[in-house]
């Protein structure tokens, strides 16, 4: 599968390109994808590289796989295409915003707007086969999602990385709080929203506040 990355991330990677386990995962999800049904579409691995070059990531939401119903997945963390209902955990996000700064919930569940404003919504493990949860996990893409947030920590200064859940967390051990903000909260799907920590957490507005701080532009949430 030979996928178009975004240059200055391509750049950035260069390294990852050529070690062994990217080239067994390469192999693994061409298999895959010609095999099986798996999202999201191929042309869209990337896609959240490549609609938030590397130099204009302000903000890093990371998630864990990608949604494995039909139609859902577009290569961007939390979000789904036009026109798919909302997942629940992507509800209790929209909710949280409302909740947090009075924004209205949209009526899309597309969130190419963040990606578009420098907000890197990644996944950890950037493809999954049609229906299988976790179908794709441990085969090489966290390691390069991985090297993805190493970047970002090295090369840039006072981003925002938002971590929610306890698999999200654990990439705390990859981040250096001393320049840039870590905002950590339980995860928004229903399971542990409802026991509480997620509504209420501010991470929207206490991103934009840091950002403000730093000199960025806030996120239009």
């Amino acid at each position: 599968m030979h996928i178009k990355i975004e240059s200055s991330w391509e750049k950035q990677l260069a390294n990852e390109f050529e070690k062994p386990y990217f080239k067994a995962l390469t192999n693994f999800v061409h298999a895959e994808y010609k095999q099986y049904q798996c999202f999201p579409p191929a042309p869209l691995v990337f896609n959240a590289f490549n609609l938030c070059p590397f130099d204009k990531v302000k903000v890093v939401i990371i998630g864990q796989d990608p949604y494995h119903g039909e139609g859902q997945a577009h290569g961007l963390s939390f979000s789904v295409n036009d026109g798919v209902p909302f997942p629940p955990s992507l509800q209790n996000i929209f909710k949280e915003i409302n909740n947090d700064l009075g924004t209205p919930i949209p009526t899309s569940g597309n969130l190419t707007r963040w990606a578009e404003q420098g907000v890197l919504l990644l996944n950890a493990t950037l493809t999954v086969r049609a229906h299988q949860a976790a179908s794709h996990q441990r085969q090489g893409w966290e390691t390069f999602t991985d090297a993805a947030i190493a970047q970002l920590n090295a090369g840039r200064e006072g981003l925002v990385f938002i971590l929610w859940g306890g698999y999200a967390r654990s990439k705390t051990a990859l981040i250096d709080a001393s320049k840039h903000c870590i905002l950590q909260s339980v995860h928004p799907s229903p399971l542990s929203a409802n026991r509480g920590g997620w509504f209420g957490n501010h991470h929207f507005s206490q991103a934009n506040a840091y950002l403000s701080a730093h000199g960025q532009t806030p996120i239009n949430w």
